[in-house]
């Protein structure tokens, strides 16, 4: 059996109703498998305030941010954004928000709402300036409208996390021109298509790596079609330090660095 190893969940949907049977089990099984902390990320109005209510519950593993995803931006999302920020504005001692996320762009499905996903995701990076909170980015087929729009920050942008990074050496290059930014890497690095295991190696530094899940979704092989969940990030490690060419400690211990540089927290 391999020695117990230390690591964080960067992104774990924890509150979600996919959890709700079971949330405690899938906590110690996180604890077992040397999960020392989770990262929440909200998506809207109702889980900003479910993430926070539940990592009052849990302070010293659980811990919340909130955001407006984009794919729930629609026509109300000044008013949503609006109340979102009076949780950053009136934060809770015993449970400190550590960043404002999920936010970002995502033309996958439509561009229904691209208008408004480009308010909403540049409001929020103001935010981030404002309050130096780092930033929790979701982003998918918009990298050039997303990029566009940090740039214009950049200077006073905290930092973050590219979330489910999943792309070409072009597009981590571009990324992590983003200083304070490290790119968050999980199931799908697993995949027997990924493309993964060459690319991060190729172009993206120890440094500039986070593990996460995206729990309840993405499971690593062999657990791929089954409900993710924290414990699963044993297989991602295992996969990243083979590619890396490291052992899973150092992996572990890069890793663990880059979260507390990204989130100032231990």
């Amino acid at each position: 059996m391999k020695e117990l190893i230390s690591f964080v969940d960067t992104h774990c949907h924890l509150d979600g109703e996919e959890f709700d049977d079971d949330r405690a089990e899938v906590m110690r099984r996180a604890r077992e498998a040397g999960c020392k902390a989770i990262f929440l990320p909200a998506i809207d109005l109702t889980t900003s305030q479910c993430v926070l209510t539940l990592s009052q519950k849990y302070p010293d593993f659980l811990f919340p941010m909130v955001g407006l995803h984009p794919e729930e931006v629609r026509a109300d999302w000044r008013e949503q954004l609006s109340r979102i920020k009076e949780l950053i504005l009136h934060p809770s001692s015993l449970n400190p928000l550590i960043a404002i996320g999920e936010v970002g762009l995502d033309f996958y499905w439509s561009r229904e709402f691209e208008q408004e996903q480009l308010g909403a995701f540049e409001e929020q990076v103001r935010w981030s300036v404002e309050t130096r909170l780092p930033l929790m980015i979701h982003c998918r087929k918009a990298q050039n409208e997303m990029v566009h729009i940090l740039k214009r920050y950049a200077k006073g942008l905290p930092g973050g996390v590219f979330h489910c990074f999943t792309g070409n050496e072009i597009e981590a290059t571009e990324l992590l021109q983003f200083e304070r930014f490290v790119l968050g890497v999980g199931g799908v690095s697993t995949f027997k298509k990924s493309h993964l295991p060459q690319v991060l190696p190729a172009v993206v530094p120890l440094d500039r790596l986070v593990l996460e899940t995206d729990a309840p979704y993405m499971a690593p092989v062999p657990m791929r079609g089954q409900r993710n969940e924290s414990a699963y990030i044993r297989y991602v490690i295992t996969r990243l330090a083979e590619a890396y060419g490291v052992s899973e400690e150092i992996l572990c211990q890069r890793t663990n660095e880059n979260v507390e540089k990204v989130f100032a927290i231990q």
